[in-house]
């Protein structure tokens, strides 16, 4: 039995001697590519935070002192070390979340995987301790340097900082290349002495006699001033040149680092003085993604920061590649019409490869911007080059749109500019749990006056649908479409005057049915099947595709009145989402067809295949049916409008048939 199988709690981590402490390091990092290659998963970031996170527990007492992990996806070694070792289900259905769960430990805190948001739950959390009379329980945020570049990190620093008595320890997991490696004797030398430096600067006793000294000389008349600057700046210049500490600094932080991330006694070393400083302080640690793993790091776009499933000695995918994805559809059209437009510029946030825009950015590297994990920005940013003449497309995934709500509605909608939004992994994602899924975007989106949003079923809609949102010059236009494959595609019968793709009549030819199956952008082919069942159970109906869900089409309506019923199947929330939008304007038109909106619950849906949450939800063709079945004959709320000579239905009674 290795080490490793010993390790059930963090305090099983104390008894270890140095030598154990690397071996359990390696049998770590063994486990994590041995298993993580069978499920896939977050790969490179957890191999490079093992040491890290192994340190944070041997000097902080979990879950009485709070560890906060920012978006999460670096958790799985905190896992393993909080007695998680079966990862053979990691992130299916039953199994282990690829992020913290609150309902898998005691130990994990934050379940959402959105971030830049650590900081202000530790700020929250050690504002409580000092209420509740704890405030010798530490709270330790571990957030990446890629999290910082978000402006709520700094929002939260802010007010950290302003509190010298909390008990915070910010551990700055920077595993980026602002800052090149430092080599040589003098380097060695230097590092040999920062425990002893940072321990001595961070002491209470520093402190206090820094501030006796700063007050006697700033009292000391013009010479003590002269005297004081004069050595504040020699100070400053000297740790400047030590350490890039000074931004931390100068919010009145205390800042230890920056320290070798995979350097285990190094890291004990600098948590213990942050330990001991009693306030807030921060730990840079340096440390490399995918750490200890050729294939990562030789791996030039993101060192695995998430792999499938892959064979652990060469990091080789062992599927073969599979349909093309909606991301790679997107990538390639929107490189396009980058070529034939050059008021065309993209934006996303810190994802410049999953979203699409890394063909774009290889032909016109000029006209892509990454602005970091600011998503607020992007979308205030966009409407200032809507104004300046460009029409910016800013890609995100669908779950991150929720933070920039407030930029959408007021400074895009509200000045009308021309701004296409593009959101990949819309509805339900899968494995990555409830706060990735982009569930919630047709819902939000309602609301925003004038914005036109599509949905396309296939690859061929997604190019001719985006090509309409980029003329779009006086609102914003939103472009959603799914995660994985774009799948097969569906061919319309006939198209609409205004736009709106009919996809089936059953009876064919026929204008007038039982039923009127709206589909929303993917979920065209389930709705198809829905309508071969109907017409099984002698139920006719007629299956269209809006491509444009806003504005309501007329013709939507105009069908509406012409069925018996109509049901919008859509992957979002039902509550306030498209199927609700169509029924409003229905009645407003004087439509008083019924409408049944099959979509999402308003929760939070658990990790599993698409197919298995859809499943879990209702969302097959099987109780789609059953359900439109017992509408039309009357038994199931809401009822399909009587056929002539046939009694309204009430809740309880069976129409004459």
């Amino acid at each position: 039995m290795g080490l490793l199988e010993t390790i059930r709690t963090p305090k099983d981590l104390a008894t270890l001697g140095t030598l154990e402490l690397e071996q359990l390091a390696g049998e770590i990092r063994s486990f994590l590519i041995t298993n993580v290659a069978q499920t896939g998963g977050h790969l490179g970031p957890n191999l490079g935070v093992v040491e890290l996170t192994m340190a944070i527990h041997r000097i902080f007492e979990s879950p009485r002192d709070s560890i906060v992990f920012d978006t999460g996806h670096q958790s799985y070694v905190h896992k393993l070390l909080t007695g998680r070792q079966d990862f053979s289900t990691l992130r299916q259905e039953g199994g282990l979340s690829g992020y913290p769960d609150r309902g898998e430990s005691e130990h994990d805190i934050v379940e959402s995987s959105h971030a830049s948001s650590s900081l202000s739950w530790a700020d929250g959390i050690s504002r409580a301790r000092q209420l509740t009379g704890e405030e010798d329980r530490y709270v330790v945020a571990v957030v990446g340097d890629g999290a910082l570049t978000g402006g709520m990190a700094w929002e939260a620093i802010n007010n950290i900082a302003a509190d010298k008595r909390r008990r915070v320890v910010i551990v700055v997991n920077d595993n980026g290349r602002s800052y090149a490696p430092t080599v040589g004797g003098l380097a060695d030398y230097l590092a040999s002495l920062r425990p002893t430096i940072d321990s001595f600067r961070a002491t209470p006793a520093y402190e206090v006699a820094l501030d006796r000294w700063k007050k006697r000389l700033q009292n000391g008349g013009p010479l003590g001033q002269f005297t004081y600057r004069s050595l504040h700046a020699m100070k400053k210049g000297i740790k400047d040149w030590w350490a890039p500490q000074g931004m931390f600094e100068d919010l009145g932080m205390k800042y230890i680092g920056p320290v070798d991330g995979h350097n285990l006694q190094a890291l004990e070393n600098a948590l213990t003085t942050a330990r001991h400083y009693g306030g807030p302080v921060i730990v840079h640690a340096m440390t490399e993604k995918g750490h200890g793993y050729a294939p990562a790091r030789a791996h030039e776009d993101d060192q695995f920061h998430a792999v499938g499933v892959i064979d652990p000695e060469t990091g080789e995918p062992t599927a073969s590649p599979g349909a093309q994805s909606w991301t790679s559809v997107f990538a390639e059209e929107i490189a396009d019409i980058a070529d034939e437009r050059k008021d065309i510029v993209g934006i996303t946030g810190a994802m410049l490869i999953p979203v699409g825009l890394h063909k774009f950015a290889a032909r016109h590297p000029e006209r892509v911007f990454d602005v970091g994990i600011a998503e607020q920005h992007a979308l205030t940013s966009a409407a200032g080059m809507a104004f300046g003449g460009l029409h910016p497309v800013v890609a995100v995934y669908a779950t991150f749109l929720n933070r920039a709500f407030d930029q959408l509605l007021m400074d895009v909608a509200l000045h009308r500019a021309g701004v296409t939004i593009v959101l990949d992994r819309a509805g339900v994602t899968g494995p990555d749990g409830a706060s990735h899924h982009g569930m919630w975007d047709m819902a939000m989106v309602q609301i925003v006056p004038g914005l036109h949003l599509a949905a396309p079923r296939d690859a061929t809609r997604l190019r001719e649908e985006l090509r309409e949102a980029v003329a779009i010059g006086d609102a914003p236009s939103v472009v959603r479409f799914s995660r994985g494959s774009v799948g097969k595609e569906v061919e319309a019968i006939e198209r609409l005057s205004d736009g709106v793709d009919v996809l089936a009549r059953r009876p064919e030819g026929s204008t007038e049915n039982d039923v009127l199956i709206v589909s929303v952008g993917a979920m065209s082919e389930l709705a198809l099947d829905v309508a071969a069942r109907l017409g099984s159970q002698g139920i006719s109906s007629t299956v269209v595709d809006p491509r444009w869900v806003l504005p309501v089409r007329k013709s939507i309506i105009a069908l509406a009145a012409r069925h018996r019923l109509v049901v919008c199947i859509e992957d979002g929330v039902r509550a306030g989402g498209v199927g609700s939008r169509i029924r409003q304007e229905m009645r407003a038109a004087g439509v008083d067809t019924a409408l049944n909106e099959v979509g999402l619950p308003v929760e939070f849906l658990a990790h599993g295949t698409r197919s298995q949450v859809l499943e879990r939800v209702g969302l097959t063709a099987q109780q789609i049916t059953h359900d439109i079945v017992a509408q039309v004959l009357g038994t199931k709320v809401p009822f399909a409008r009587p056929l002539p000579g046939q009694a309204h239905p009430t809740t309880g009674s069976l129409p004459t048939l």
